[in-house]
């Protein structure tokens, strides 16, 4: 058990010291893979962005995802053809609700980062950040993504994941860290101690935080 995502983030880093010399980028989905990334970018002396992921859910079940929208130089709507054509759902309703949630997206980068810029990730280590994963369905689209963006080599970070889950998305990364593959995962806030949501106010100060710090060693 983790004592909270900070810790997690830590303990996480050991695991990552191999990359340092890449230089990489950490991308951590928001919120709970903030504070996780905050510490990995800590740790690797390594610029922080956030990668966003809205969720195209079905009209009369939300939970259960047509689709997905995630942001970037040229954001990607993925969506699910199986799930859209069993259940009859219009293309049109996808289109529009692609539009919203790229639109919420756009307002939550805003809100977290005032203006700055992504950073890119082309030619350079991607590190994808979580506070853990369990089923995998966010995490996937989330990597397909950023290997459109054509990193050099792109790494999946995260404290905890069920086995079945960290064999499924092997095939979407070159290489997977997690420390903790209980064989009965059950519910992520099982394995923190400490798993309260953590606020946008949170976001926005770990991810300026992490900017002053990146700036640091050139300006000293």
């Amino acid at each position: 058990m983790y004592q909270d995502r900070r810790e997690a983030g830590r303990r996480l880093a050991e695991r990552l010291l191999h990359l340092k010399e890449d230089h990489p980028v950490i991308l951590a989905l928001p919120r709970g893979g903030v504070p996780v990334g905050f510490e990995i970018a800590a740790a690797l002396s390594a610029p922080l962005d956030l990668l966003l992921v809205r969720k195209i859910g079905v009209p009369w079940q939300p939970e259960l995802a047509v689709g997905a929208v995630v942001d970037g130089q040229q954001p990607e709507t993925f969506i699910n053809r199986e799930v859209l054509e069993s259940l009859n759902i219009p293309e049109s309703y996808v289109a529009e609700e692609a539009a919203r949630q790229l639109a919420e997206i756009e307002r939550r980068r805003g809100l977290y980062l005032d203006g700055r810029p992504r950073i890119e990730v082309r030619d350079r280590t991607a590190v994808v950040v979580d506070d853990g994963i369990a089923t995998g369905a966010t995490v996937r689209v989330a990597l397909r993504a950023v290997r459109r963006a054509a990193p050099a080599r792109l790494v999946l970070a995260t404290p905890v994941a069920p086995a079945s889950t960290i064999a499924a998305l092997r095939s979407e990364v070159d290489e997977i860290v997690c420390p903790l593959i209980p064989e009965d995962f059950g519910a992520l806030s099982l394995h923190y101690a400490d798993f309260d949501q953590v606020s946008d106010d949170e976001v926005i100060r770990l991810i300026g935080q992490a900017r002053v710090d990146a700036r640091a060693p050139a300006e000293t």
